[in-house]
């Protein structure tokens, strides 16, 4: 069941699907104003924590009468899940579960750029005699189904000259995948920050790591709530490039929010923020994402997700709405937004 926040409760409760689809329904008043954005935070996207932790996004959205509610993603899947069935306007996934979803006909866009993660890698237990992707050949290896570890599985293989069918793979949520590995059920796991640190810290053993193979950390909306909500989607976005700069001015502050969120140790939400997570990227869905999601398509025609290539090249062409971040980038380089203020407030405030 997806889980829910709702800062006027200020507690975090589980709603049934049906509970979530009448709060969906009901989101829209007669004049076409939207009564309740339904936007998502996630481990993995650590900006959704940090603007949820400071209520930023609620105070931006009190002044044009719409209210917040938080769904917990825990995982691309999950969110592109909701985005489908309308339980979610906004939701966070990684670059190539945004292309999945949109190219298996789904209406949904990449209207912000998150951050460039180091978010995924080939991971096993200390005691393996696996050290490279070719030992994976007959191995069992835990992976979450339409995400980018389970995409970084299929290049990697492919890379060293075997697919997915030389391996057995078992779908497994992120969480559940890392203690199949540690159970001895599996013989490697395609991982995810920050379960992934802090696996690491407790020994596990990260043995194939390629930047190149993470797709980019998105948020996406449906096409619906774009093209119909501009003044929330827009305040999204603002709030966002106010979370990002205030992440990229205080790492300590924003690996304590990710400690607290993940519930793990401090010293893995550091690795995470300090070693893995680049903040300083255009927030704009452009050219760089395409070339991130340029190689996954075929993949997705592999696995059998995606019925031809076309599909995939359509799904490319229609997946960015970068007017909404090109606004927030432009008003930012003005040095007039008021996002950037708000965040200067904030930090003194927590000083």
């Amino acid at each position: 069941m997806p889980t829910s926040f709702s800062r006027s409760a200020a507690s975090v409760t589980a709603l049934g699907t049906a509970a979530l689809l009448a709060l969906s329904a009901c989101g829209d008043d007669a004049d076409g104003e939207l009564d309740t954005l339904n936007i998502d935070f996630a481990t993995y996207n650590p900006l959704s924590l940090v603007i949820l932790e400071h209520g930023w996004l609620e105070e931006e959205l009190e002044e044009i009468g719409t209210d917040v509610q938080w769904i917990q993603s825990h995982g691309s899947n999950q969110a592109n899940e909701y985005l489908r069935a309308d339980e979610l306007h906004v939701g966070s996934t990684a670059g190539s579960a945004a292309l999945l979803n949109r190219s298996v006909g789904a209406d949904t866009h990449t209207f912000y750029v998150e951050s460039q993660p180091e978010w995924s890698a080939l991971v096993t237990s200390e005691d393996s005699d696996i050290e490279s992707v070719e030992d994976l050949e007959g191995a069992s290896v835990a992976a979450t189904l339409a995400t980018d570890p389970f995409f970084f599985l299929a290049r990697s293989l492919d890379e060293a000259g075997l697919s997915l069918d030389d391996i057995e793979v078992q779908a497994l949520q992120h969480a559940d995948g890392r203690q199949a590995l540690e159970n001895g059920d599996v013989d490697a796991w395609a991982g995810l920050d920050p379960i992934m640190g802090d696996a690491e810290l407790g020994g596990a053993e990260l043995f194939s790591r390629e930047v190149d193979f993470n797709t980019y950390s998105t948020v996406n909306a449906t096409g619906d709530f774009l093209e119909n909500h501009p003044e929330v989607a827009q305040t999204v976005v603002n709030v966002y490039e106010q979370a990002r700069q205030w992440a990229e001015e205080n790492p300590q502050e924003t690996a304590e929010i990710l400690a607290e969120y993940a519930s793990i140790d401090l010293d893995v939400a550091e690795l995470v923020i300090a070693d893995r997570v680049n903040f300083d990227i255009s927030p704009v869905p452009g050219e760089d994402l395409r070339a991130a999601l340029e190689p996954v398509g075929p993949f997705f025609v592999e696995t059998g997700d995606v019925d031809s290539e076309e599909q995939v090249d359509e799904a490319l062409e229609e997946l960015f709405w970068p007017e909404y971040a090109e606004a927030a980038e432009a008003t930012d380089a003005e040095g007039t937004d008021d996002a950037a203020e708000q965040a200067e407030i904030q930090e003194d405030e927590d000083a």
